[in-house]
């Protein structure tokens, strides 16, 4: 396919005018089919200019939450189910917005006007009463608005979809994949990183590896476009990062635990010398009281919504195998305190009575029909509300980890124990960005950077952003095998470069 180069700044023109259209077009397609039903929409007034702003306020803030319309740098599939999910729960709040408006002291009126009559409506003892409006009002406004929201959502699907596969269409017309490096310390863990490059073929073109100490690294490097560092010491790393700098090279870097710990610091002046400061290694006490208010009310609420899916749940694994029903197990949370974790069983019975502590696989014939369905809308997960209300988990934290585990992912990765500064979680971070066969590192360097850059705000978002779990094929995966084209790649250039 041919490929037209364009100025940087014509490209971002290009996605703000596209970002401003799609915004237009879910508005559009929401309020074209309510303006009926409300009159109000028809005229600037209180409710239509609530509304309108509600929506526009809502969806963007939502879109932006949910990662934004990262044009270019995501997978399609990733760009539609953040912006689809942004849209629902924008579309859900204006809903809202718009109903609750509906509901005032003029409407109930015209209510008892229209029941009892003008004239009778005059007598308090003829005033119908507010459950009856409200009943009238849910019946006659809200169930037919339900239909309209359920058929605009289904168009603005259509737009997100059209929209986000034009865009990238679009944007990789005018930008070919770059010509990609990986400078690289040792030879291990190289296939797993190749692997998650060439699964982004648009994006990046990856042709050589190079060792960090190679004689001609230099010529490699002004050779490409977009360079991979992967386990380089830092002094020689700082040197290769300003060489790529100095040349325009597009620089991503796999960092270690300091670099997270860093990239969370603050500037500040010692006399006229500018550094680096991390200084705060624990919530303060406003934060953790907060942090545990929200824990109960949230596992409260949830358990309370969520108890007829429990209810179900429990009674599918009963009727499968007449099993235990839960599923109890060690596991650790702050300060390498143990704590007993619930969980939905969806493994057979005595499950790991042969083969001790072991990670899930992907084809795990120890899952059950039920588990596996269980796994796969995390339904399994539901009973540790409880954990959360009795105080042993938070809503969001690293995952709670089994100590025969912990204890061998220590041996090879001491910092493992840094995640224990505080409490384990429903989700988090690490939980909504990876998958059940990332790498530990991986998701320690995600909770890690949950632990040093922690706010309620950033609790919220992570909360909303977990419904992303549940589109995402891969989230609940175990452990499988590596692409034979990545590890084919890695051979050949560790060939070349001997």
């Amino acid at each position: 396919m041919k490929h037209i180069k364009i100025a940087p700044k014509l490209e971002k023109t290009f996605l703000f005018v596209i970002k401003l259209f799609m915004i237009i077009l879910l508005f559009c397609a929401f309020f074209s089919l309510f303006y009926k039903q409300i009159p109000q929409l028809k005229t600037i007034n209180r409710t239509s200019i609530i509304s309108f702003g509600i929506f526009i306020i809502a969806v963007c803030g939502a879109i932006r939450i949910y990662g934004g319309f990262p044009v270019g740098k995501k997978n399609v599939s990733d760009i539609i189910n953040s912006v689809i999910l942004g849209t629902l729960v924008g579309d859900v709040i204006t809903f809202l917005t718009m109903y609750i408006m509906g509901i005032s002291s003029i409407k109930y009126y015209e209510f008892s006007d229209e029941f009892v009559g003008p004239v009778d409506a005059l007598s308090s003892n003829n005033h119908p009463s507010f459950s009856m409006f409200l009943n009238h009002y849910i019946k006659e406004k809200v169930m037919p608005g339900l239909l309209l929201l359920l058929l605009a959502f289904s168009i603005q699907i259509i737009i997100i979809w059209l929209l986000a596969k034009f865009s990238n269409a679009v944007y990789f017309k005018f930008n070919k994949p770059k010509k990609t490096l990986i400078i690289y310390s040792y030879e291990k863990d190289l296939p797993v990183l190749v692997s998650k490059i060439k699964k982004s073929p648009l994006r990046w073109n990856l042709k050589q590896l190079v060792k960090y100490d190679d004689i001609k690294i230099g010529r490699k490097i002004r050779g490409s476009s977009a360079v991979f560092f992967f386990n380089v010491p830092r002094h020689i790393r700082t040197e290769l990062v300003e060489f790529c700098y100095k040349h325009n090279k597009d620089i991503y870097i796999y960092p270690d635990i300091s670099d997270i710990i860093i990239y969370s610091s603050s500037t500040l002046l010692v006399d006229d010398t500018t550094v680096l400061a991390s200084t705060d290694y624990g919530m303060s006490f406003e934060q953790l009281f907060l942090k545990r208010l929200c824990d109960i009310i949230f596992s409260l609420l949830l358990i309370i919504i969520t108890s007829p899916i429990m209810i179900i749940s429990a009674l599918a694994i009963k009727l499968y195998d007449k099993g235990p029903i839960l599923y109890k197990q060690k596991r650790l949370t702050r300060n390498a305190k143990e704590f007993k974790v619930y969980k939905f069983r969806s493994m057979i019975v005595n499950a790991e009575k042969h083969t001790g502590a072991m990670i899930a696989k992907k084809y795990d014939d120890r899952i059950t029909p039920i588990g596996k369905f269980l796994r796969r809308f995390r339904i399994d997960e539901l009973p540790q509300l409880f954990n959360i209300f009795r105080g042993d988990m938070s809503v969001v934290g690293p995952r709670p980890e089994r100590m025969e585990i912990a204890k061998e992912y220590q041996k090879h990765l001491p910092e493992f124990q840094y995640r224990l500064k505080v409490k384990a979680g429903l989700t988090g971070l690490a939980q909504i960005m990876s998958k059940y066969n990332t790498t530990p590192k991986d998701k320690l360097t995600l909770d890690i950077a949950y632990i040093q850059q922690y706010s309620l705000w950033l609790d919220i978002k992570i909360i909303l952003r977990t419904l992303i779990v549940f589109l995402k094929s891969d989230s609940t995966e175990g452990n499988k095998k590596l692409s034979k084209d990545a590890v084919e790649f890695v051979r050949n250039q560790l060939n070349k470069n001997k």
